[in-house]
């Protein structure tokens, strides 16, 4: 049986750990903060004392963290002690180009990267139904599947190294600008004096439907910020997607305005909100409740 490793036991990291133990592998993990390893350790996981232990004991390593900085910064304690053809999964959403430089630095010392951003939101991450973009190449692609397919509906090479955070990119594009969707919709609605219930089940189900519609839309109307998708996560995803835009000469303007109104939110000490939040934006911007 290989041994698999996972770092990162976030909203995200801990749901699809925990996957991978039910579908009867090996697992052994590592968090920055230790409590979170707890929960499992009850399902089966083994607990590495730190990042090398992990890494001299693993076949493939999962990493579910936050940035590029913190991708590389595991990764590099990490090759201390890897074993020789390491695959690196890299379930984090980072900068093409920081996925780029990484799977060359790993290729050159004779291991592996398959950059693997994923989509699909803590639900998607509870019922195992995510969707993964892969970079890599083919073989590495077909070495991590088996276990990809425990937390994941639909897991796709699109690419070589750097083509599924390419392809995170262009999700996110299509996200925010749905997120913003929802909230002047709502917005508009609960303005006029529609009831939002009804305005999320017959609009949802026609051409103005969306995935931010029906899941987000909820919880605007029940003002339900707790955490989910944060502004946070959605503003550093933007940064990457803009960036990448920029080296492209492609024009964003819609994302370039989402990133500007959920600054506001960053500003008032809110970036730890679910990013629905962009509702009382749109909002605020409108005069308030009604």
């Amino acid at each position: 049986m290989l041994q698999l490793g996972f770092v990162g036991l976030g909203v995200m990291g801990a749901l699809m750990a925990g996957h991978l133990l039910r579908a009867g592998h090996s697992v052994r993990v590592w968090n920055r903060t230790a409590s979170k390893v707890k929960p499992l350790k009850k399902q089966g996981a083994q607990v590495a004392a730190g990042l090398r232990g992990l890494a001299a004991e693993c076949d493939l390593i999962f990493i579910c963290v936050t940035r590029a900085e913190d991708v590389e910064q595991v990764v590099e304690e990490a090759l201390a002690a890897a074993r020789p053809g390491t695959l690196f999964v890299d379930h984090s959403t980072i900068a093409p180009s920081a996925a780029k430089r990484l799977g060359e630095r790993l290729n050159s010392l004779g291991h592996r990267l398959l950059d693997a951003p994923i989509t699909g939101g803590s639900v998607g991450a509870q019922k195992g139904a995510l969707t993964v973009f892969c970079g890599g190449g083919q073989d590495d692609f077909e070495r991590a599947e088996p276990f990809i397919k425990a937390y994941s509906k639909v897991a796709r090479l699109v690419g070589p190294q750097g083509s599924g955070q390419m392809m995170k990119m262009a999700n996110q594009i299509a996200v925010c600008i749905t997120v913003l969707s929802m909230a002047e919709c709502l917005v508009f609605a609960r303005k006029a004096g529609l009831d939002l219930k009804e305005c999320i089940e017959l609009i949802g189900g026609g051409a103005g439907g969306s995935w931010s519609l029906s899941n987000y839309g909820p919880r605007a109307a029940a003002r339900d910020w707790s955490p989910g998708f944060s502004v946070a996560n959605q503003q550093k995803d933007l940064v990457y997607a803009l960036e990448a835009a920029r080296e492209f000469g492609v024009a964003l303007p819609g994302t370039a305005m989402v990133h500007q109104l959920l600054a506001s939110l960053e500003n008032e000490g809110r970036g730890g909100d679910a990013s629905a939040a962009l509702f009382e934006v749109i909002e605020g911007l409108s005069g308030g409740r009604p």
